[in-house]
């Protein structure tokens, strides 16, 4: 990969996006450029692995690139671009497993926060720590952490500036479980295998369900998720998933 700050490789379907800009994994803009451009490149992988170098996930944006903004308008620039390339992961409807190997502060835990699944190691540290700098999260901490956590939590977070431990992080449904550090990719490998083996179309439609329908107001969700069922109903997974089940034999799916 030669100097990319953002590895990655697609293999059995399963693709692996590695940020790696020691020694922090800072989320620099060459590094959102290179994140950008790699949503791009995954090809036929029906899940996507995010994860950082060594034993940092990403502690967040560069503070010296930060510090170069000169201006009101410079800053929303930057806040918007990073909502630009983060919603990309937020909407894939390719599953997205965050492997959260350590720190995940700032930009990276807002990177996290846009994914749909999180795993964390035990030694990972999650929080928003920019009240410090004398700002404000700005690539959307303020809106995903309050849906994941509530109010109250989220504020306590951000105000405080203090991160939480991944046990902590557990037990208030941030992370969907912990692991030790070494067995973490193994074990978002391991889920990531498991969805891959289910019809492409009834995984990317359960996604669109869940991720538009928590915006609306219940009545449409509804009507969204009535839709989507449809929709499901007109592919041959759909067929070979009932015939199988009726047959008591494993479905062969095929992603048609």
């Amino acid at each position: 990969m030669g100097n990319q700050l953002v590895e990655f490789d697609v293999e059995q379907g399963i693709a692996t996006i590695k940020i790696n800009n020691p020694p922090v994994n800072a989320l620099s803009v060459r590094v959102m450029k290179e994140l950008d451009k790699a949503l791009g490149e995954l090809g036929d992988a029906k899940v996507i692995i995010i994860t950082g170098a060594g034993k940092t996930f990403s502690a967040g944006v560069d503070i010296k690139e930060l510090a170069g903004i000169s201006s009101g308008e410079e800053a929303r620039e930057f806040s918007e671009n990073c909502h630009r390339v983060f919603r990309k992961f937020e909407t894939s409807r390719r599953p997205v497993i965050a492997a959260i190997n350590g720190h995940c502060l700032g930009g990276g835990f807002e990177l996290a926060l846009c994914c749909h699944v999180r795993l964390a190691s035990e030694n990972a540290r999650l929080g928003l720590p920019e009240i410090n700098l004398g700002i404000i999260p700005g690539a959307g901490g303020t809106q995903r952490l309050p849906r994941v956590v509530g109010n109250s939590m989220a504020l306590e977070m951000i105000l405080t500036g203090e991160p939480l431990s991944a046990r902590e992080a557990y037990t208030c449904g941030l992370v969907n479980r912990v692991t030790k550090l070494e067995s973490l990719m193994e074990e978002a490998l391991f889920l990531a295998k498991r969805i891959a083996a289910k019809p492409a179309a009834a995984v990317s439609l359960a996604i669109e369900a869940v991720e538009s329908g928590r915006s609306m107001p219940l009545e449409l969700a509804l009507e969204l998720e009535s839709k989507l069922f449809g929709e499901v109903f007109t592919t041959e997974d759909r067929k070979e998933g009932l015939k199988a089940f009726l047959e008591k034999r494993p479905p062969k799916f095929k992603d048609k």
